[in-house]
């Protein structure tokens, strides 16, 4: 009994020593290397990297050129 109240005591005691900083709208953790299944886009600080799971990062749609060719625009001087 004394021994799973010390192991207790030590869990509850690294759980508040240890806070994790976390980052992307709480999705992400700042960690100095990220997981394999992890993607980072920002900086938390100068040690740390932004962890996020790529299904949080919003994917941006691809940017089309400008298909505007009317023959005004293309007009010989």
């Amino acid at each position: 009994m004394k021994l799973l109240l010390l192991v207790f005591t030590v869990t509850l005691l690294l759980a508040q020593v240890t806070p994790v900083m976390k980052c992307w709208g709480k999705s992400g953790r700042c960690r100095t290397m990220c997981k394999e299944s992890e993607v980072y886009y920002l900086l938390c600080n100068t040690k740390a990297k932004c962890c996020v799971d790529p299904k949080y990062v919003p994917v941006e749609p691809p940017k089309l050129p400008n298909t505007n060719t009317s023959l005004e625009s293309i007009s010989a001087v």
